[in-house]
Formats: structure tokens, sequence, C-alpha cells
């Protein structure tokens, strides 16, 4: 056994700095208190959020999910960049239970990281505030955990979970699905929070190399962004749908959100046995930041379409008789496709590269 030292241990010499953590938390709070609504009993603080669901509701269903960024996290601290991935992290989640039409309630994150400057963080934590006040949702707590040793200098990550709520007789579970439905593409804003391990692959970049390169790369202008460099481009904002699905929830048949997997992987998810999709891969034209990681990493078409959304952010399934409606109402939106009967056997998703 080591012999004892000498000079008194403590939690700040081992890598938590508790007084420094305390005064993060407070601007947390300041940050939480702008989404807060009516239904919030308390606040951030205690061990517990609390949310009253109060009357008002018929028969309503909780919708829970949660998830992450992803190594679009590695871009980010390459980039010097931690004012998005916060909203990133809002807007994916909101998608995920918007599927089933329900309304975002609350919201709750977690950071871990082991010497992620005090400043970065309330930058990170202040990017969900700013998507969740954009959704009047209420960011009701969260953690955050300093555990040096299992970070490497700089280095962090963030997980998100949100609650919502549907009517039981409104909720969207794709049953309504049937042959002849009309689908509907909804454009990405990028790549949202998917395939960024093959991007950095492709570049060579925020792999653990020279941080000078990193940026030197990021900051390039590629004619294909119209201006932007390829760090802007690669770090755009996930798109949040709410806005433009929620008003249309009763038109809707079902809708997937087109995330890790491309439409391929993510739009069988909402199919019932005997349904599938006849898609138009000509109806768009694929965005060029795509055509730029696959020339860059000598990526197949098969493989892009697998790990990245291709411009396509969510997909939605309407009546054939609703589908003009649904065009005009969603800005960029367009035709994509038909569901089709599916035999055994048959892939789910035809029309795209395999």
């Amino acid at each position: 056994m080591t012999a004892p030292s000498d000079r008194p241990l403590s939690y700040a010499a081992a890598g938590v700095d508790i007084a420094a953590a305390d005064a993060t938390v407070a601007r947390y709070r300041a940050i939480a208190a702008r989404t807060v609504q009516p239904q919030v009993m308390g606040g951030v603080g205690p061990f517990a959020g609390l949310w009253r669901l109060g009357a008002g509701y018929r028969d309503p269903v909780i919708v829970s999910s949660a998830d992450g960024v992803g190594t679009k996290l590695r871009i980010a601290i390459a980039a010097g960049r931690y004012d998005t991935v916060g909203q990133d992290l809002v807007n994916h989640c909101v998608n995920d239970i918007l599927t089933t039409g329900a309304k975002p309630l609350f919201f709750l994150d977690y950071l871990a990281t082991a010497d992620l400057p005090q400043e970065l963080r309330a930058e990170v934590v202040a990017g969900m505030g700013k998507a969740c006040e954009e959704h009047e949702m209420t960011l009701i707590g969260g953690e955050t955990a300093d555990m040096p040793d299992m970070y490497e200098p700089g280095d962090f990550d963030v997980a998100g979970f949100i609650v919502g709520v549907v009517e039981h007789d409104e909720v969207i579970d794709g049953t309504k699905i049937a042959p002849g439905d009309a689908l509907i593409a909804l454009p990405s804003t990028g790549l949202h929070t998917n395939a960024y391990s093959l991007v950095r692959s492709a570049f060579g970049i925020a792999k653990g190399g020279d941080p000078a390169h990193d940026r030197a790369v990021l900051d390039e202008r590629p004619e294909e962004l119209a201006g932007a460099s390829l760090g802007e481009a690669l770090l755009a904002v996930h798109r949040s749908y709410f806005r433009e699905i929620y008003p249309l929830r009763p038109l809707l048949h079902g809708w997937a959100h087109i995330t890790g997997g491309g439409i391929v992987g993510n739009l069988p998810r909402i199919f019932r046995d005997g349904i599938g999709a006849e898609l138009d891969g000509a109806s768009w034209t694929v965005p060029p930041l795509f055509r730029l990681i696959q020339r860059a990493g000598n990526v197949e078409d098969a493989e892009m379409f697998r790990a990245c959304n291709m411009g396509v952010g969510a997909v939605l399934v309407v009546a054939e008789a609703d589908a003009a409606r649904v065009l005009a109402a969603v800005e960029g939106a367009w035709r994509i496709g038909t569901i089709i009967e599916r035999r055994p056997g048959d892939p789910a998703v035809r029309g795209l590269p395999a």
C-alpha cells in the first residue's frame, strides 16, 4: 500500500471542484428559469422535478424518449463550438416523441466530463435552454457529472431525456398506414446527429490527432458549400419538425424521423407486416454536403444511404387525398414515394441504392 501523503487531499485536487460546479449550477438555474411553465412544481435544485399534468386531458398517454448527440461532439470540440450541440440534443428528442403525435412537456439533461471549463458547460446547457424555449418546454432538471480519469482533457458527453403527452385516441402508431398512401419528405438541415464517425474518417479529423490540422480542415470553404465552412455545415443544428408537423397530426397515418440508419433503416420502423415503401430516388437532389463526404471518403452510394439521411430529415405518411394539403403546409416538402403491399421476403423500402 502506498504511504499516505503528508499533504491533506482535497476533492478539487482529485479533479472535482465542488465550488466551481456550484457556481455553474447557479447559471443552469437561470437558464432553466426562462423555460418554466405553470405546471412545474418547485424548480431546478431539489432531487427530482415535479410536473402537474392537471385537468384538460381526456385520456392522456405519457410519451418518453432518451438520446444523445454521438460523435458530433468531437466535431464541436475540434471547432471550439459549444453552443449548438445542446440544441441538437433537444430537437432530436422532440422529433422522436413527435412521431407519436406527442407534445413535449419537459426535458432533462446529463452532461459528463472531466475538466471541461465551467464557461463551456454553461454554453452547452444554454443551447438546451434555447431549444426548450423555442418549444415552450421546460428544462426541468439534469445532472452534470465530474468524472476525472473517465474522460480525456476537454472531452464531454451529453444525453437528453424528454417527456411529452398525447391523447390516447390521437396517438400516431402506424396502424392506419395502407397501400396507396402518399409518402412526403421533409428536408434536413444537414447530417443532424448521425454519421459523424463516418465523416471524421472521411476527412481524417477529430480522431485524436493534431488539433491545428482539425481546425484547418473545418475552416475550409469548399466550393460546393456556397460560402459556408466545412465546420459550419457539419455543425448545422438538427432541425425540429414540431411547428410544421404538430398541426398536421389529424392527417398523419405515421411518420419516421430519419436518424442513424438513414431512410432504409428508419422508415420500416413504423410499418406493420405486409406494408412497404416504393420510393423515387430521383425526386430530390442530394445536398452537396453529402456528396462532398462521399467523395472525401470514397463511400459507396448504398453505404451513404445507410449511414446518412441524405437530405431527408423526416418522411410523413398520409392518405393520397391529403397529400396536396400536406405538401402545401410544409415549406420544402416533396412527394418521395408511395406505400405498397409487401410480401414476405420483399425489402421494406424499394427505390434506393442497395
